[in-house]
């Protein structure tokens, strides 16, 4: 087993990858060129664990991104449909209903983030 702070071999890398773009393990071990039973014995060594796990942290955190640059264009079609004297009552109603809930869940965020900055303060003055 390869110890903290070890690289991954080429093969591990492949395999990593593949994880991510493959539905299934025996799939991922067909792309990364490796068997079912090296797959499992590397899913069971820590530094292996630690890479998938960061590799795959990297991957929601683009996916985070993505949605994040996407808001102001949703806000504008919420707003859009909101507006839109054609547009259903219904769909108006649930456009402003989305606008509501987003703000009133962003100024609860706020709150819990400073409640917490708070507490962290409080626990550790400086």
């Amino acid at each position: 087993m390869k110890g903290h702070g070890e690289k991954l071999s080429r093969k591990q890398e492949a395999l990593i990858s593949a994880l991510l773009t493959t539905p299934t393990l025996t799939d991922a071990a067909q792309t990364a060129g490796i068997g079912e039973v090296t797959v499992w014995r590397w899913l069971k060594e820590s530094t292996f664990q630690t890479a998938y796990r960061d590799a795959r942290r990297a991957v929601v955190q683009q996916a985070i991104t993505q949605v994040q640059q996407a808001t102001g264009e949703a806000v504008e079609t919420l707003r859009t449909v909101m507006q839109d004297p054609e547009a259903p009552a219904s769909a108006k109603v649930s456009a402003a209903k989305n606008i509501l809930d987003m703000a009133v869940k962003a100024v609860e965020l706020e709150d819990l983030e400073a409640r917490i900055a708070a507490l962290e303060h409080q626990a550790h003055p400086q």
